[in-house]
């Protein structure tokens, strides 16, 4: 089964519905001091929109006062500029997206807000099997969690300034390289080429060269805007689940190839779950707020896509251990109904010598 399957697609985007009514469900989000986190987020989500809208609304008055001197009554280049204007903004450049995940190197709210929403899913699912048996059900994640370090080793650990240096970088290249996909679409003759195959490449790798050809054979019909929200909210997605996964990876210390064998195993569940809150980021001014919800969801999810992390003490071999989503075909099948039930059940199959520190870790849970 492919890791873009459709069945993963469809499960994530479940757990996006999930995961927030679960987050939701917990008082401790609403604390005070998210009460003022939320405020603040309101606030700045409402200085990001104006000034985001700024410059357009400055070509709008621009043209306005024009229009005394310059009859537009027969033109139409006027609103196809500031449609145009507003189109690149948000859908090309993504700045609305860009500036609310920004907003976790300047405050450790989120992550503050994902532990404690992993701490309310360890409490609610044992309330939820109070009455099973105790040695079948997984062990917590909060616990054992929280005693990780979000610094790690400070020799190989970017500090605060450097990641959201980094981040901002990568954003940049990101917008720029969607930016020139979409100037190169307009070239006479070649241009109407150019997002399909753009859609072809990105999705060759994920879903294999028959569905990708015919993702390139739809692009060629379709109207230019179409293909780049398309193209926009795969990467948008999967830059989504980078950083609302950061709480967890800077604490579980994955290297570079782990983290990317990772990724890969689980693209489909994660690209559904990330296109869900996605899609309600978009939503004006309460998309800052959203993204808490989504953060929140992703305590959930970690429970669902991951192993229980043994004490720091015994991690070794644990990140190694995670990069194979070993429970993958059997979460998929299950019903939603029955979505607590796939780790409900430990492996009494130990080894009598264990490789590696988790394994002795899990030997003595």
């Amino acid at each position: 089964m492919s890791n873009f399957d459709p069945n993963a697609i469809l499960r994530g985007a479940q757990l996006t519905v999930v995961g927030a009514v679960r987050a939701l469900t917990n008082p401790g989000l609403f604390k005070y001091e998210h009460y003022k986190q939320a405020a603040i987020a309101v606030a700045a989500g409402v200085i990001i929109r104006l000034a985001i809208t700024a410059p357009i609304i400055f070509v709008k008055v621009s043209l306005w006062m024009l229009s005394f001197f310059v009859n537009f009554e027969a033109a139409t280049w006027d609103d196809k500029l500031v449609s145009g204007l507003d189109f690149i903004e948000r859908s090309v450049l993504q700045v609305p997206f860009f500036l609310m995940t920004l907003m976790r190197y300047i405050t450790p709210t989120l992550d503050n807000m994902f532990m404690d929403s992993l701490h309310w899913v360890d409490t609610t699912y044992f309330l939820k099997h109070k009455s099973d048996d105790p040695k079948k059900l997984r062990a917590t994640y909060y616990d054992n969690l929280r005693l990780y370090s979000t610094h790690g080793d400070t020799s190989r650990r970017k500090s605060p300034t450097e990641a959201g240096t980094a981040f901002v970088i990568r954003f940049a290249k990101r917008a720029g390289i969607s930016l020139a996909i979409y100037m190169l679409s307009y070239l006479p003759i070649i241009g109407r080429l150019v997002l399909p195959a753009a859609s072809f490449y990105t999705f060759n790798k994920a879903v294999g060269p028959v569905p990708a050809t015919v993702i390139f054979g739809t692009g060629v019909f379709l109207p230019r805007r179409y293909l780049v929200v398309f193209l926009q909210s795969y990467f948008s997605s999967r830059s989504l689940m980078r950083e609302l996964l950061e709480p967890y990876f800077s604490r579980v210390r994955f290297t570079k190839e782990q983290k990317l064998r990772w990724f890969r195993d689980r693209e489909g569940l994660l690209f559904g779950f990330g296109v869900g809150f996605y899609i309600f980021l978009k939503i004006p001014l309460l998309g800052v707020l959203i993204y808490g919800i989504a953060e929140a969801s992703t305590a959930y999810l970690i429970t669902k896509i991951t192993d229980p992390p043994p004490p720091p003490a015994y991690s070794e071999g644990f990140a190694e251990s995670q990069t194979r989503w070993e429970n993958k075909f059997e979460f998929l099948k299950l019903p939603l109904a029955n979505i607590d039930s796939h780790n409900a059940q430990l492996d009494e199959s130990e080894p009598d010598q264990p490789s590696d520190g988790y394994s002795a870790a899990k030997k003595t849970r």
